[in-house]
């Protein structure tokens, strides 16, 4: 693909932008349009007519013959019905016609959307609206086909939440109203409205099209299921932020040329720490722009890849013994008059304002560390966290010395004196002097203050992270309306705001830890102030659907019990459907794959056995090896008829969380049983004599 590369001539082209609008509408209708994305005014019949003429006259001139209503069903992707524009005319020809009843309205058929139990099959009705906030754009596809995507929320006959976006909306104007409470209790009055700004780092792997294709368990479920380790892997260190190979940079080309083109802001990319693991990272959006955009990356990589004859794994641990992949979502707050809510400036402590937002994330986070860690809930991610390369699954809050000290010296009611900035000292007279952050980077902690934003990094690379930041802005909410009642009913403001301060320290900072996260040490720490250890994503579900979390998500007017229900038990069965499809290919290539390649190694092993011994030449080595392999084969052949049981009783359990629950406990080890097998059979067999590509292949054949 010869792609222009000229950010600036392609970006946002392909986006019916706010310079696109104010281009091609009529200045009362964009004025109007405006209004009703910057403070939710209602969108009249008469400006949603005006805006989708526009819209589809703009589309169709850049060759789009259809639009869809795209939106984000609770399968954790995207979803979109395409419609044609063409309407009939009575003497037989067509008109190009698009409604803004068309536009802000959709009627999908839609059965087969996961719902929890909120809709018998047989009610297929769901709406989409109109997220006017986030701009319409176009896709091509490989055959040159162009759609209009509208990005919309999905919902039942009866108004409930049906998709990711919904929530994720509903908390964004639930933070927006607690913090400017706050703001103006606080003498900031200018504020009318606060915004939760999100920016996604991504984490993939490539891998070659050919090795992808020899290999079921990448096929269908993602990872490789069996896999011996490499002679090298990442122990040298040399993989992160190394020198980008071509094949992979031409591919980092076209994506970046494709997102620019949506107006996706790509800025960063570089080496991730595992072979072939590679990062990229957009500059921040709002949080429902950003989780838009963030599921569009994930299409792109796999789309843009498969024309290099590549593909892009996006789950968490596609190989074992090496790091896996999150997506490292970085938080923060502005306001609409340009102020970042958790800049702390250059002296944190006389910053009220600041102080008080960060109080707000210390409580929410300590208070509902068990809702947050489900919002990061995954089977993928089960083996990813708590590994030496991720967050364990322990929350905890790094915020470096200077803002720690900060907090303690305000809590025991002493003065904090103003620290200067240091500077670091390189030693090299020609460079510059270089001022110091006021925190480090603390790459082991789940949850980082790493300037002016917090960075949540649990969350997994191939999910959508609707979820965590519906969870984020909803427990910062709650935390900041209580500040806001404080501060409204106090008559001395910088008084109560210290107090606040102080309450949330004595009563929250056991969730602060500057330390290593990864450190067993801290395991047992952790343990001792009671903050919360849920190893596995079926223990973490359970707390979406406690008093605690209905009640938050109630008040808030994010989640009914009726919607938190439904999603618990979707994810409960997408779960155990999960680990069923990976039980089911792991059985099918043992028994199709590897057990006959090891079968026919042993044969030829028998062969040369008597062949060599008829020779009269000592056999002592063909035959330990054979004793061997054939020793792992019986073993292998036993545990794999351990999981085909164990298989068998897990798909027959009828309750979802007890199915779950099954799947986890003697599925999930049975698998690591069988692998542990194969791999160590994989060992001793030739290359040319195993069935599959290699970790080898696989992570250094790019």
């Amino acid at each position: 693909m010869n792609a222009p590369t000229d950010a600036t001539e392609v970006f946002g082209r392909n986006v019916f932008s706010e310079r696109v609008m104010r281009e091609r509408l009529p200045r009362e209708t964009f004025t109007a349009l405006t209004t009703t994305i910057e403070r939710g005014a209602p969108l009249t019949a008469e400006v949603a007519d005006v805006v989708a003429n526009a819209m589809k006259d703009w589309a169709i001139e850049r060759g789009a013959t259809h639009y869809t209503h795209w939106f984000q069903p609770l399968t954790g992707g995207t979803a979109e019905k395409h419609d044609a524009f063409i309407s009939p005319r009575e003497d037989g020809s067509i008109i190009m016609e698009f409604s803004g009843k068309q536009l802000t309205r959709g009627e999908p058929d839609a059965p087969s959307f996961p719902s929890g139990g909120l809709r018998s099959t047989f009610e297929a009705r769901g709406y989409t609206a109109w997220d006017c906030t986030s701009h319409a754009f176009l896709k091509k596809d490989a055959a040159g086909n162009v759609t209009l995507c509208i990005p919309t929320a999905f919902c039942s006959y009866t108004g409930l939440a049906l998709d990711t976006k919904t929530p994720l909306l509903r908390s964004m104007g639930a933070v927006s109203k607690q913090a400017t409470r706050v703001l103006h209790a606080l003498g900031h009055t200018t504020t009318t409205r606060v915004v939760s700004t999100v920016g996604p780092e991504q984490e993939y792997f490539l891998v070659d099209k050919q090795f992808y294709s020899q290999r079921l368990d990448l096929m269908v479920t993602g990872r490789t299921l069996f896999g011996a380790p490499p002679p090298k892997g990442q122990e040298l260190e040399d993989q992160y932020f190394g020198a980008i190979k071509d094949r992979v940079s031409t591919f980092m080309r076209d994506l970046d040329v494709e997102l620019w083109l949506m107006g996706i802001t790509s800025k960063t990319k570089h080496n991730e720490v595992a072979p072939a693991q590679y990062e990229n990272a957009p500059i921040f959006a709002t949080a429902n722009i950003a989780a838009d955009h963030n599921q569009l990356i994930m299409e792109t990589m796999q789309k843009v890849a498969l024309r290099h004859n590549l593909v892009c794994l996006l789950h968490e641990k596609p190989y074992a013994g090496v790091n896996g992949s999150g997506k490292h979502n970085n938080w923060s707050l502005s306001t609409d008059d340009g102020i970042n809510l958790l800049d702390p400036g250059t002296t944190p402590h006389d910053n009220e304002q600041f102080l008080i937002f960060l109080c707000a994330l210390i409580q929410s986070i300590d208070k509902h560390a068990d809702i947050l860690r489900a919002s990061a809930a995954s089977a993928g991610n089960d083996l990813r966290l708590g590994g030496n390369e991720a967050p364990p699954a322990v929350v905890s809050i790094f915020l470096g010395e200077e803002l720690t000290q900060v907090l303690m010296s305000i809590a025991k009611g002493e003065a904090v004196a103003a620290k200067n900035r240091d500077v670091l000292q390189i030693g090299v007279d020609t460079l510059p002097p270089l001022p110091k952050d006021n925190t480090d980077r603390n790459r082991t902690s789940p949850f980082a203050f790493t300037g002016d934003k917090f960075e949540f990094r649990m969350v997994g690379s191939s999910a959508s992270i609707s979820d965590a930041n519906t969870v984020l802005n909803t427990i910062v909410a709650e935390a900041l309306d209580e500040f806001a009642t404080r501060l409204e009913r106090a008559d001395n403001i910088n008084a109560e705001a210290a107090a606040i301060v102080r309450d949330v320290v004595e009563r929250h900072g056991r969730v602060l830890f500057n330390g290593n996260s990864y450190a067993e040490e801290w395991l047992e720490e952790a343990a001792g102030r009671g903050l919360p250890n849920i190893q596995s994503t079926v223990a973490a579900l359970n707390s979406v659907v406690t008093p605690k979390a209905v009640d938050l998500f109630g008040t808030r007017g994010v989640l009914s019990e009726q919607e938190l229900r439904s999603r618990h038990e979707i994810q409960l069965e997408r779960y155990a459907k999960q680990i069923n499809v990976e039980a089911v290919s792991a059985i099918e290539m043992a028994h199709k794959q590897y057990v006959p390649a090891i079968i026919e190694y042993a044969a030829k092993l028998g062969q040369a056995v008597q062949q060599t011994a008829g020779a009269g030449v000592s056999t002592t080595v063909q035959k330990e090896l054979l004793t061997r392999v054939n020793d792992l084969l019986h073993s292998a052949y036993s545990r794999l008829q351990i999981l085909e049981s164990e298989l068998a009783k897990a798909q027959t359990v009828a309750d979802v969380r007890k199915q779950a629950e099954t799947y986890r406990d003697d599925v999930v080890p049975a698998m690591s049983d069988l692998r542990e097998d194969i791999d160590r059979l994989e060992m001793l067999l030739p290359k040319d004599r195993w069935p599959v590509p290699s970790y080898t292949d696989m992570m250094f054949k790019l």
